[in-house]
């Protein structure tokens, strides 16, 4: 080891909180993983968190060669940046402009790996992986370079020019609506999982994995929201807000929860945390405390409606990413309408004398992205569903697309430790302790 001192490193405190922040949300995406996976069947939980996994495998990679570029610096028209800009960032070696390319790139994949959930226990990891580099690259990049990098959305642009500039701090329209409408989309495309809406076993199989993985999910949004800002007064209104706007919505929905079903549940602390984030994501940075509470009482109560819709509608939307992400997504997006604080006295929400222009703004941008990601992954999805597949088997999705997909299972349900394999024991089983066969699988698969 070279333990010659070299010259001081210099980083201002901005960029280290820029560092700590990426690695925050960058933990999010594991963290999904979690909650999706408890939310799942047993026999498809590490299927779940590993269509998480290769969501940050892939476009970490995308995003240092073609990724990053498409969200900065000149365009096509305001709506993508050219790819070939900073192909492998190359022309940012030795520029702190690297700690940004970084923080963006978490952006791009929690955002993908929150489109997973709608099409849980029955997608091809293969078709998966492939939908996931072209996704990113036609709807989310886009998307990011029309609010952030410069495009028909940012300042200047000519959306902006027209219905005036849009507020999405953190990605309430490029985050949260773009996945959700995917998500919508994609769970029409792959279609309903088997014994839908009928089959017991379709609860969540680990709710601990699901409160830890919203835990997790919590503690990265401090870094999602509050990365980007540029005060310690901005900083600390972030913080706040990100705090008290998924609590006042986890107490919503328990409210809305017990009025409607006569429990609260955990499941529905879990969501109503995850609701509020959602919510405050575009907001973060130009709404009051006394604001982001009233959000989040409306978010958690609208969402715990919301996710029972799918029933109502026959969408298997598995995992709630419709209710959730594009309910309060268009929530925290429209919100800023009427509730964004106006800036050195101009402007402002409705409920601040602002009149309708803002309220204006952020609609165009609810609409855009609705047509963006909706088209797109129509077109992405179709595509690859037509050629690859998009679904596995019955015969694969009855055992398990753990199983199938990976050759492994979450649990060891054997009695020596050996992976529960339901192909071999629907066909051989030894009893045990004078048991009946029979006995003693059932008591095996009511786990699965």
């Amino acid at each position: 080891m070279n333990l010659a001192k070299g010259p001081p490193v210099e980083m201002s405190a901005q960029h280290v909180w820029l560092l700590i922040s990426a690695a925050m949300v960058l933990l999010m995406t594991p963290g999904l993983g979690l909650f999706y996976g408890g939310m799942t069947r047993a026999k498809a939980a590490l299927n779940m968190i590993m269509m998480s996994f290769i969501s940050a495998g892939i476009v970490g990679v995308v995003w240092v060669l073609w990724g990053y570029s498409m969200t900065t610096g000149d365009g096509f028209l305001g709506i993508f940046g050219n790819p070939l800009t900073s192909f492998g960032l190359q022309n940012l070696m030795g520029s702190p402009d690297l700690i940004k390319a970084g923080y963006s790139a978490t952006f791009a994949i929690i955002t993908v790996a929150l489109i997973s959930g709608a099409i849980a226990d029955r997608a091809k990891f293969s078709a998966w992986a492939l939908f996931v580099p072209v996704w990113i690259t036609v709807v989310y990049c886009p998307l990011a370079y029309m609010i952030w990098g410069g495009g028909l959305m940012s300042a200047g642009g000519a959306v902006t020019a027209v219905f005036g500039q849009v507020i999405d701090f953190a990605g309430g329209a490029v985050v949260e609506i773009s996945s959700g409408t995917a998500a919508l989309v994609l769970a029409i495309i792959v279609g309903q999982r088997h014994g839908f809406a009928k089959d017991p076993n379709h609860r969540p199989h680990n709710v601990p994995f699901i409160m830890l993985g919203a835990a997790l999910l919590w503690f990265g949004w401090f870094g999602f929201n509050g990365g980007a800002a540029t005060s310690a007064e901005q900083a600390g209104l972030i913080w706040i807000n990100t705090l008290v706007t998924p609590a006042a919505a986890m107490l919503s929905w328990l409210v809305t929860e017990k009025v409607r079903h006569g429990h609260p549940t955990s499941l529905g602390a879990a969501s109503g945390v995850v609701a509020g984030l959602v919510a405050i994501t575009p907001s973060c940075a130009n709404i009051s405390p006394v604001a982001a509470i009233g959000l989040g009482l409306v978010a958690g109560a609208a969402c715990a409606v919301f996710v029972d819709l799918k029933y109502r509608f026959g969408l298997d939307d598995s995992l709630d990413v419709v209710g959730v992400h594009l309910g309060a997504g268009l929530i925290g997006t429209l919100a800023l309408g009427f509730i964004a604080l106006p800036v050195d006295g101009q402007g402002g929400g409705l409920f601040y004398g602002g009149g309708l222009q803002q309220l204006i703004a952020q609609t165009a941008a609810v609409v855009i992205t609705l047509l963006v990601s909706g088209l797109g992954t129509l077109v992405i999805g179709r595509l690859i569903n037509r050629t690859v597949g998009f679904r596995v088997s019955h015969e694969a999705e009855t055992a398990g697309v753990d199983l199938s997909e990976h050759a492994e299972t979450a649990y060891a349900f054997g009695e020596l430790g050996a992976a529960f394999n339901p192909l071999r024991h629907a066909v051989s089983h030894t009893p045990v302790a004078g048991q009946p066969a029979r006995q003693e699988q059932a008591k095996e698969e009511s786990f699965a």
